[in-house]
């Protein structure tokens, strides 16, 4: 994609990917992209506007006039619409519940994955860890490390609903379930393609997925540098 180091890591709501990517971003001294943040963005832009967002022609209207900006620094995050700062609002349930219908535009997933591909190449940092649904087969096919993140669905539907306190935990999974079912008639987001490692986070906690990560990252990158290395 550019001569910054690129870590693609895919993975459904709950499977932990944000906190994860977030975490070894850090470690690495990489900036991190939550790509979700830009349809959570752009869903919240379109309920601003009273838009109907399972309707495709008016998305792709107020997509016309969406000003979009993120931080890649994983300890200083931040996201904004315009002059707003957005962090907190993109979170919210009516977001959430509207963000489908907005990612499963194709011309908004085409306007989005060419801004990823420039926040990347204009980042100044030696290597982005990005995350999101479609990272590893569309925005980033060729990374040198592609990750699938995942777990089992009641682990995540239980991690979700630690992390939204202002609704039940019935409610929550009832969401996640959703948005799955939602989100996979668009992308693909359980299964890993050829050349991309799972990582299964369902029996490990934080700290371990972490370092199952970069376990993943260090033995990819180590190899590819010896094969280069031999090649030569």
């Amino acid at each position: 994609m550019t001569d910054v180091t690129v870590i693609a890591i895919d993975g459904p709501a709950g499977s932990g990917k944000s906190s994860v990517s977030k975490e070894v971003a850090r470690r690495l001294g990489f900036g991190y992209l939550d790509t979700g943040a830009a349809y959570r963005a752009l869903a919240w832009h379109a309920l601003q506007h009273g838009a109907d967002t399972s309707d495709a022609a008016v998305v792709l209207d107020v997509a016309g006039d969406f000003h979009y900006a993120i931080s890649l620094d994983p300890d200083s995050y931040w996201v904004r619409v315009g002059d707003t700062d957005v962090t907190a609002a993109i979170r919210e349930p009516e977001v959430s519940d509207a963000v489908s219908g907005v990612a499963r535009v194709p011309a908004v997933r085409q306007m989005v994955n060419a801004l990823f591909r420039s926040l990347v190449a204009e980042s100044g940092r030696p290597g982005v860890v990005v995350e999101g649904r479609d990272i590893t087969t569309v925005v980033a096919p060729d990374a040198p490390v592609r990750i699938l993140l995942t777990a089992a669905p009641e682990v995540r539907a239980a991690r979700r609903s630690a992390e939204v306190t202002t609704q039940d935990a019935a409610a929550v999974a009832a969401a996640l379930h959703r948005r799955d079912a939602s989100d996979s008639a668009v992308v693909d987001f359980l299964t890993a393609a050829p050349g991309v490692e799972v990582v299964d986070s369902t029996a490990l906690n934080f700290d371990e997925t972490v370092e199952a990560v970069l376990s993943v990252i260090e033995r990819t990158l180590s190899a590819q540098s010896e094969e280069a290395t031999h090649g030569r």
